[in-house]
Order: structure tokens, then C-alpha cells, then sequence
């Protein structure tokens, strides 16, 4: 625990597993339904490509839907019942509980980033009680960055290699962060990828 709701716990993925997450990462990435490049409000265009299980975060008005109306009005896709549970299990280790019903894949290229921002569309319960975000990393490593609840809190700057897991909350759950660069050719020999997949995983 880094610090109260905190948690970076490295190498939670054996390279087995993470071998084994890539290809499941790539089928999402390219299926019937791909990920795409978001427009978020005002009109940029995000620095990673996505893909939402479960419910669709429609960037435009910062809110979840059943399908993607911001792009192609296409059904998002369900989560595999084999990533829920390894999310929850997460969860658990950190002795926390998380029921996920959403899932943000997001595929970052060498020149991949995303701006320090708070995971607060989620229910008002969901925020009230803190129940965890939780992401796993699979790839090259990431440059990631923590603060606190106010965006001009510090922030403290973690390395996220592929098999890691990170966990924000409790009393973090609110937490500003981001990534802010990535490290090409840093993903470990076998895995069938390029750049640095990240699922992120909540509970609407």
C-alpha cells in the first residue's frame, strides 16, 4: 500500500498470465466490435485507442451507455466472466470488494498518454462508498502518475511494468491521475503485442 486506498502491486501477473491477457487484449481490440479513438468534449482527440466492456463511457458527455453513440451506435460488448473474476480477486487482495459491470480496455501506442483526470462517472453510491477502481498492465511500462483528490495536490510518479496491478480506492478512490509517457520496447520477450495495454476495471 502506497498510501491509504493505494495499492501498486508489482508483478501480480505471471508472464504465463500475461501471455495469455495479451492475446485475449488483442481479440477485443480487433473483434466484430474495435476499438476506436475517442473524441472527448470539446472536441480533442484522445491519445489511446478504446474499448468498453460492459457499458460504454461516452466521452462527449462523460457518461456510460449501452451502446456507442459518440462512434457507431454499435453494442458494447460484455466483460469475459474470466476478467471479472480476475478482477475481483484484485479487489480482494487489497481487502476490498469490486462487482465489475465496466471495463475500459485502452491499447497506448509509443506516443500514447492520457491527462491527469478522476474516474468520477461511476453511481453516486459507487463514489460514496469507494468501491475500487481496479486496472491491470500488460505491455510496455508506463510512466504513471498519483495524487490526490484536488488536481494541484503533488503527485507522485510510479512505473507500471506489464503484469502489474494498481488499485485506487477507499479514500482514494477520487484520486487525480494519469500516464504520462510510454516506454517502447520495454514489454517482456512472448507476448504478442506492441505498446501497453491497460484494462481498467469498475463498478458502475
Amino acid at each position: 500500500m502506497l498510501r491509504p486506498g493505494v495499492f501498486h502491486l508489482r508483478h501480480y501477473l505471471s508472464l504465463e498470465r500475461q501471455q495469455d491477457l495479451a492475446r485475449r487484449c488483442l481479440a477485443l481490440h480487433d473483434g466484430e466490435v474495435p476499438a476506436y479513438v475517442p473524441v472527448v468534449r470539446g472536441g480533442g482527440r484522445m491519445h489511446v485507442r478504446m474499448l468498453c466492456l460492459g457499458r460504454h463511457w461516452n466521452g462527449k458527455i462523460y457518461r456510460y451507455e449501452p451502446t456507442r453513440a459518440d462512434f457507431d451506435d454499435l453494442p458494447v460488448p460484455p466483460i469475459p466472466e474470466e476478467l471479472r473474476s480476475l478482477a475481483s480477486e484484485i479487489a480482494r487482495v487489497v481487502g476490498m470488494t469490486l462487482d465489475p459491470d465496466v471495463c475500459i480496455l485502452n491499447h497506448y501506442g509509443a506516443d500514447g498518454r492520457l491527462g491527469l483526470h478522476q474516474d468520477k462517472d461511476e453511481s453516486e453510491a459507487t463514489l460514496a462508498a469507494g468501491v475500487p477502481v481496479v486496472s491491470l498492465s500488460i505491455g510496455d511500462t508506463a510512466r504513471f502518475l498519483v495524487g490526490g483528490v484536488r488536481r494541484k495536490d503533488p503527485m507522485t510518479p510510479l512505473m507500471l511494468e506489464s503484469g502489474d496491478a494498481f488499485v485506487l480506492g477507499g479514500p482514494a478512490r477520487l484520486c487525480y491521475h494519469g500516464v504520462s509517457r510510454i516506454l517502447p520496447d520495454t514489454a517482456p520477450a512472448g507476448l504478442a503485442t506492441t505498446g501497453r495495454f491497460n484494462l481498467t476495471f469498475r463498478q458502475y
